[in-house]
């Protein structure tokens, strides 16, 4: 049996980060990376990259950590979103897939997004032009140089996350043991999916009290952003039953941006929409070294199951095998992935399938 041994985490700043209810109390803390270099060419003098985490990390003989499980969320969200009965609920318990008293698990806020460096702090439309690159960059960074995390039992994220994923898997080929990315595809953002982001850059970069970022108030070109949001976010099916009338239909959508309009900002949309520019790992499938289990949804109108992308590209991984959730009562869309319940059993046996020898 491998030998493992505590690791000490200079970075980490205690701190509740959400109730937790079957799962450890998680931790959350604040890494800042001096001088970050954007591929734009810009530099910011401090990127704040905020974490959580939850259980401790563990080195086999070697100084190896063996248990560290890197979880990545969505466009527009964070790592918070992660803590509530449907996801965390589901995988972090004791027995449960990602059980925190066996793995070291790490979510962190993306640049951009939740609590780490974004356009919101301040310099609005002159914060740095990031790009997917950049954000994997960034997490790569913090997990070696602040927690001090040299290997990865699985590298798994949601969406944008699972875009993420792939990236890390071409970058990083050694990095991890396992990648699972969820409701993505390892192509260039193209056709329908590029068009709604599109939409939601231009409503808001060319309303005029945008006003190049100097703007007063929420623009209103952001209310057009978060209507094609929730357009893509679920599936039809669900959204016919939630708005059977015209009526309803009004009501639905007014409530939903309404509630954006109080929580959202027009330069961080703008930014995590425009960062998935340099999204492309099409070109480098086969230097994925480590298993691959990609999972979508058919019902995902953002990566359609029609396309025959995912069944194509993923042949071309060589360690690599994808699944297509079947439309269900209980699936979500795109939202899919933010249900283990329905793909959690697939964790677990890609999990017993990489376990390392």
């Amino acid at each position: 049996m491998r030998k493992l041994i505590g690791l000490v985490i200079p970075c980490l700043v205690l701190a509740g980060a959400a109730p937790a209810a079957n799962y450890p109390q998680p931790a959350e803390g604040d890494y800042v990376i001096k001088d970050f270099k954007f591929r734009s060419g810009e530099t910011l003098p401090e990127l704040r990259m905020h974490y959580y985490t939850l259980g401790m990390p563990q080195r086999d003989a070697q100084g190896v950590v063996r248990n560290a499980v890197l979880s990545m969320h969505g466009t527009g969200g964070s790592s918070a979103f992660m803590f509530n009965p449907d996801f965390a609920g589901e995988l972090f318990g004791p027995g449960q897939p990602l059980d925190a008293t066996k793995y070291f698990i790490i979510l962190i806020d993306a640049i951009g997004h939740g609590k780490s460096s974004k356009p919101s702090d301040g310099l609005r439309a002159k914060f740095p032009h990031y790009g997917y690159v950049d954000m994997v960059e960034a997490d790569h960074r913090l997990l070696t140089e602040c927690l001090g995390v040299n290997h990865a039992r699985l590298v798994f994220g949601q969406s944008m996350g699972g875009m993420h994923t792939w990236l890390w898997g071409e970058t990083y080929p050694d990095f991890m043991d396992a990648l699972m990315p969820f409701a993505s595809l390892p192509v260039q953002i193209s056709g329908r999916n590029r068009v709604w982001r599109r939409v939601g850059i231009d409503a808001i970069r060319n309303d005029p009290a945008w006003q190049g970022g100097n703007y007063m108030a929420q623009p209103p070109g952001l209310r057009t952003a978060l209507q094609m949001s929730w357009l893509m976010g679920l599936n039809p099916v669900i959204r016919q039953r939630e708005a059977p009338t015209l009526a309803k239909a009004d009501a639905a959508i007014d409530a939903y941006v309404a509630n954006g309009m109080k929580t959202e900002d027009a330069s961080d949309t703008l930014y995590a929409y425009e960062a998935s520019r340099d999204y492309d790992p099409n070109p480098a499938l086969e230097q994925i070294k480590a298993p691959l289990l990609a999972i979508n949804s058919a019902d995902d109108i953002i990566n359609p199951p029609e396309l025959g992308i995912l069944e194509r590209e993923i042949k071309r991984v060589p360690h690599g095998r994808a699944i297509v959730l079947p439309l269900s009562e209980r699936t979500r869309g795109h939202q899919s992935h933010r249900f283990p319940v329905l793909w959690k059993d697939e964790m677990v046996k890609f999990l017993a399938e990489t376990e390392p020898r």
